[in-house]
């Protein structure tokens, strides 16, 4: 092969490491093999904990009433008997037990089982006991790895100014490669509450540097709002590919199956990340960013930080609830559980790249306080449906408007750091995924009591006054005042001529002369 031919893939691969548009395409990968992790269990983790759990149990209860009795005992040489497990009669032989013998009852018709409840409608789960407490468990279990993501991001901010974005981007990806593998295989409770956990370190290292990467790549912030944007793209796309994917996928080929792909996906990222990222390679801020004790002390930074949670509170509420909900009152089969989440993702979709743009030009301000506005109003009308046709509506407002939040609040921490603060983003987005996993922590582990509580319409109304109450308050962020000593950089304009920027005097050369000083008086 002639030289220059053997150049070319390397300057192709040099060209890419100085793109920022490759930039954007890894954070986009990353975010998206993420919450598709973080939303293809929503439908499998019910039905899965349901099928081995609670049918499990019933079938070899079911087996054991079906033996005979032993040959010693007199019994009619034929009697029917309902099952309770798969409603149907049969006809067996020599089933009278020893205390029916005693009271003189051998010709009984029947065999019941103890403390059997009335067969439920046709296409129902049995179990309402065992359904309401599996809405406690499986909260817990989706909160596991928002609880362990707001642990972890505080440490992961400091690291990412201590030796840059790349090493912490590629840590991730090893980490949620490990919990997909993990979720494919694991058949037990424990096992999936592990994986879970494991999946929010490996999301902390991905979102927080990935965000932070991209804010001190796209430096200007009409470019910035885009930017992320695209990004919160491959979020909504991986919410929005993931609840379907995996409810489809766990119908018709099994559990394991859906893991399995993505982790195949994310090898793939993780050899783009190799080519692009170059993860061996330190590079620490130049300048020591703000402390995470004096940013949280900033009150425009904790409105924002609160929007994002508040608003994703309301869907991360829905995850462990909406499909129990839907087995009980809709009778719904394990391939709508996934489904009934779509609308909620195209519309998140739809508004993260709509409102990517439109944001900056109505206010982000003003953006997301008509988001949370509708955020409430969507989580009113969830109980409302009466079937999955009914949760179209309720749900794709839901989506469009925690995308028009989330595109208006990410830039904005962006912005109040680089207006009230040193420019240096790690912390900041640790402190916006901190608050993003709040409401995914908070959400799904309270959810589920309360719904166990009071019942599932009360949860939806309470989240929802919540939200509403609190979008009022995003009218503070319309004109955040900058730090008095960060006036004149961030100035577009010429730099303002203040005493505070002008007492110093302009250096002359030595040797003075004896008439320099009124020849600098005369120039000033």
């Amino acid at each position: 092969m002639p030289p220059a031919a053997e150049r070319v893939p390397w300057r192709w691969l040099a060209a890419g490491r100085a793109s920022r548009r490759l930039v954007l395409v890894v954070v986009f990968v990353a975010l998206l093999l993420d919450n598709m992790l973080l939303t293809v269990v929503v439908p499998i983790i019910p039905t899965f904990l349901y099928t081995t759990e609670y049918e499990g149990a019933n079938s070899s209860v079911a087996a054991a009433w079906t033996e005979p009795a032993p040959p010693a005992l007199k019994a009619p040489p034929f009697s029917s008997m309902f099952s309770y497990f798969d409603n149907s009669t049969v006809t067996v032989s020599g089933s009278t037990s020893t205390m029916e013998l005693a009271n003189g009852t051998e010709n009984s018709p029947l065999l019941q089982p103890p403390a059997s409840s009335p067969p439920p409608p046709s296409g129902c789960p049995e179990g309402e006991e065992f359904l309401a407490k599996e809405n406690v468990r499986v909260g817990l279990l989706f909160a596991s790895k928002a609880l362990v993501q707001l642990v972890v991001n505080p440490s992961v901010g400091l690291l990412t100014n201590r030796i840059g974005y790349h090493i912490p981007m590629f840590i991730g990806f090893v980490i949620m490669f490990v919990s997909t593998v993990m979720f494919a295989f694991s058949g037990t409770y424990t096992l999936l509450f592990i994986a879970r956990a494991l999946q929010g370190i490996g999301s902390s290292f991905s979102s927080v540097a990935g965000l932070g990467m991209l804010a001190s790549v796209y430096t200007d912030d009409f470019e910035r709002g885009n930017a992320m944007g695209i990004a919160l793209g491959g979020l909504a796309l991986g919410v929005l590919i993931g609840a379907p994917f995996g409810s489809v996928m766990y119908e018709f080929v099994g559990k394991s199956s859906p893991f399995l792909v993505l982790a195949f996906l994310a090898l793939l990222d993780g050899a783009l990340q190799l080519c692009i990222l170059q993860p061996s390679k330190i590079c620490p801020e130049s300048t020591k960013g703000t402390p995470v004790v004096t940013l949280l002390r900033d009150p425009y930074i904790l409105v924002a930080a609160g929007a994002l949670c508040f608003s994703n509170m309301g869907v991360a509420m829905l995850e462990p609830t909406l499909p129990i909900w839907m087995m009980q009152t809709m009778c719904s089969p394990k391939w709508q559980l996934g489904m009934a989440f779509l609308p909620a993702s195209i519309s998140y979709l739809i508004g993260t790249n709509l409102f990517g743009i439109l944001a900056n030009k109505m206010g982000r301000w003003l953006c997301s306080l008509i988001g949370m506005a509708v955020v409430g109003i969507s989580l009113l009308c969830v109980p409302l449906a009466k079937n999955i046709y009914g949760l179209i509506g309720p749900n794709g407002g839901l989506g469009f408007a925690i995308g028009m939040v989330d595109s208006s609040m990410m830039p904005i921490m962006g912005y109040l750091v680089d207006l009230r603060h040193t420019s240096v983003y790690g912390n900041v987005y640790a402190i916006a995924d901190v608050a993003f996993c709040m409401g995914f922590a908070i959400g799904p582990s309270t959810g589920g009591a309360i719904v166990r509580a009071i019942g599932f319409p009360w949860l939806m109304i309470i989240i929802g006054v919540i939200n509403i109450a609190y979008a009022p308050l995003c009218w503070y962020l319309r004109n955040p005042p900058a730090k008095e000593e960060k006036i004149a950089i961030l100035s577009q304009e010429c730099p303002m001529q203040t005493k505070s920027y002008t007492t110093q005097k302009t250096l002359r050369d030595f040797p003075l002369a004896d008439d320099s000083d009124v020849e600098a008086e005369n120039a000033e």
